[in-house]
């Protein structure tokens, strides 16, 4: 039902004009909450136990104690799509950039005739809406698209979930070639969540354009995991030829970090990169196996930051 709200929302104008002025009210709200209050009410809301945010344990715990201590400027930065590309062309290497094709920060830009003939896909650099594909841009109902991004330009991220990088990233649009195989197919991420500077499992989405969406998890060497979060397996993934590769990249980037995951997309052994993120699906996705968010949870050390 969630789901069919936010669609009717964020789609059409019905949904919109009636429904825009809830949300303005529920946002306000929202600011007036502080962080720890929405974070243990979230938790609890879709986790089903209260968090212990003295001693966390779970994966889930910590990801959500790690909102409240582990705050630095370069966490809003690398948040940010459009200039996390100046770290990863700093810390990794400009190759593995996907190419950028257009940038603005006014959504009236977003029209034909400033966009290249190729496939493309649009999306903010500020929240985790996703994107806009683009086929062929002749096919394009570009008015549509416009009032699309006019909203999202307006939300804040941070408000519902208390990931504060988002806080204060500068609303932008960004508009990347679109990777695909030859027969146009989308290729998979690859989810490397890393601990402590070290990669600790693989998450492979599967089908992430598709109704049914499926998820696998597999350790370094790839072996695939008897653990779901959040959705369940689907087929066996071939070990992709640039795995080594990715790793080394993913592990090069989290140094700075306690805890991140490196978004990789590997398009016929070529890598580039996806985007950072700092708590997977906000610390509130259960896993299928509940032992999992501990034995997880166990390999992450929060010690020696704000708070522990």
């Amino acid at each position: 039902m969630r789901h069919i709200i936010s669609n009717f929302y964020r789609e059409t104008d019905l949904g919109y004009l009636m429904l825009n002025p809830f949300y303005k009210t529920y946002e306000l709200g929202l600011k007036l909450v502080s962080d720890k209050f929405i974070i243990k009410n979230s938790f609890k809301k879709h986790m089903g136990y209260t968090i212990d945010l003295d001693n966390p344990l779970t994966l889930n715990e910590k990801i959500n104690w790690l909102k409240l201590y582990e705050r630095k400027e370069l966490h809003t930065k690398v948040a940010d799509k459009y200039k996390v590309r100046d770290y990863i062309e700093r810390t990794i290497g400009g190759e593995y950039l996907i190419p950028l094709l257009y940038n603005t920060k006014d959504p009236k830009d977003i029209r034909k005739k400033n966009l290249p003939d190729v496939e493309f896909i649009i999306k903010t650099n500020h929240n985790s809406s996703g994107g806009i594909i683009v086929r062929d841009k002749s096919k394009v109902k570009w008015k549509k698209i416009r009032k699309k991004l006019k909203r999202l330009m307006k939300e804040n991220h941070y408000y519902s979930t208390r990931e504060w990088q988002y806080k204060n990233i500068e609303p932008r649009i960004v508009v990347e070639k679109l990777l695909t195989y030859s027969d146009g197919s989308i290729p998979e991420d690859f989810k490397l969540h890393c601990f402590n500077g070290k990669l600790a499992f693989v998450m492979v989405d599967i089908g992430r354009h598709n109704e049914k969406r499926y998820r696998n998890i597999y350790d370094k060497e790839w072996n695939l995991l008897p653990c779901n979060w959040g959705r369940p397996n689907g087929n066996d993934i071939e070990k992709p030829s640039n795995l080594k590769e990715m790793i080394e990249l993913a592990e090069k980037i989290a140094k700075d970090f306690i805890y991140v995951r490196v978004d990789f997309y590997s398009v016929y052994g070529k890598t580039y990169f996806g985007e950072l993120t700092f708590h997977h699906a906000s610390g509130l996705q259960k896993f299928f196996q509940k032992e999992w968010d501990y034995k997880f949870g166990k390999l992450l050390n929060i010690s020696g930051i704000n708070g522990k």
